[in-house]
């Protein structure tokens, strides 16, 4: 009879242990029995995987109050703080920083204003933020395990930041410059990806297997889920819907082209319509507070501007709804913060111009996590990776 080899052996093993830690990350507290029972691993097999899994700190274990009368079952945890991640959602004129735990858990946050896209001054910037969430992660096992930078911009598969128009750089390693001055393994990510991965997890599109996550900042930038997963194309950087062309001979736009969705349904466009009105704030800024705040109180100049925005942005979401059918489309970023205005020409945008079938299948909702879904989800990014061999699936 021929032997099993000991690399067959040791990868059964692994896949055993990846079942039963996942059954503890997503079911914990659970005994030992019921993991057994549930997964069909022997009770020998399952208590060598647990004893393991507690020794390396991801897993531990107390003893239940609960009891049929015999001796108290002891109760298994995922140890969320073994380690932390900091995900950073970098955009054109902020930086917001999160440190959390395994679980997706905010134990810290950093918001940062940028006044500038110059390259020395954003990554100076960037650099403070991540070190003053280094300093409020809690003493761990495994410490601060990762970092995850959204960017609004192509990223490809290697981490590198092909083009991000908005902040005018070009073939940046990002990821190198953080882990030689971190020395911690470092992903680089566009920022609608890591926000439609952290609605998928934790926010509006949880549990929902095709969805597309709408980041509107001073740019539009979209993540897509399919069938659970991100799809981010041949080369890593679809989703660049914001460039959409929506009027044919349009205003010129930094990617090259004219007329982009972006440059009518974003942020900046709503600055630009609010100078051409002359709302200023008492500093003569505009910022998107001073607007909300006008908003309501009723200010009609502001309302209508927010009515024009709703509909352009419904202009963009009838392609995205016509191109992908998903059953939810998630609008996320900081002009989520605008929906009590923007909801409704939106809605009647879609009703407009979709038919029946595309309308009556997507639903439209704003982010549960605001404008932490992209640092959240950079942060899970980090998060999965060092956890990877842990979670060895096979299908």
């Amino acid at each position: 009879m021929k032997t099993i080899q000991t690399g067959d052996q040791n990868l059964i093993k692994q896949i055993n242990k990846s079942v039963v830690f996942k059954l503890i990350e997503e079911k914990g507290p659970v005994s030992r029995a019921h993991i057994s029972k549930s997964t069909g691993l022997n009770k020998a097999t399952v208590s060598t995987m647990v004893a393991e899994l507690i020794n390396d700190s991801f897993v531990y274990e107390i003893t239940s109050d609960q009891s049929s009368g015999g001796r108290k079952p002891v109760m298994l945890y995922f140890n969320n703080h073994a380690g932390y991640t900091i995900g950073i959602d970098l955009g054109v004129n902020y930086i917001l920083g999160v440190l959390t735990d395994l679980k997706g858990n905010i134990i810290g946050e950093i918001n940062r204003d940028l006044h500038d896209i110059e390259f020395d001054y954003v990554i100076e910037n960037l650099t403070s933020v991540i070190e003053l969430l280094l300093k409020k992660a809690p003493e761990s096992t495994y410490g601060v395990v990762g970092i995850s930078i959204g960017v609004p911009g192509n990223v490809d598969k290697e981490d590198t930041i092909l083009f991000a128009p908005n902040l005018k750089w070009k073939q940046v390693d990002l990821k190198q410059v953080m882990e030689d001055r971190f020395h911690i393994p470092t992903t680089i990510e566009n920022e609608a990806n890591a926000g439609s991965h952290g609605e998928r997890l934790y926010g509006a599109g949880k549990n929902v297997p095709n969805l597309i996550y709408v980041s509107i900042g001073v740019g539009i930038g979209t993540g897509i889920i399919i069938n659970h997963n991100l799809y981010t194309g041949a080369s890593g950087i679809s989703g660049e819907m914001g460039h959409f062309t929506i009027e044919a001979n349009g205003k010129k736009c930094s990617c090259g082209s004219r007329g982009c969705w972006e440059l009518y349904a974003s942020e900046s466009a709503l600055f630009i319509d609010a100078k051409t009105h002359d709302l200023l704030n008492d500093e003569n800024e505009i910022d998107l507070g001073y607007l909300i705040s006008e908003a309501q109180m009723g200010n009609t100049d502001v309302l209508q501007m927010l009515n024009k925005l709703g509909e352009n942005i419904g202009i963009g979401l009838t392609n995205i709804i016509n191109i992908f059918n998903p059953e939810i489309i998630v609008i996320g970023n900081r002009i989520a913060q605008f929906e009590n205005w923007i909801a409704n020409p939106i809605d009647h945008v879609l009703e407009e111009r979709l038919s029946t079938y595309h309308n009556e299948n997507t639903e439209i909702r704003f982010s549960k996590l605001g404008k932490r879904s992209s640092a959240i989800g950079a942060a899970t990014f980090s998060t999965s990776k060092f956890l990877s061999d842990k979670r060895l699936y096979i299908g």
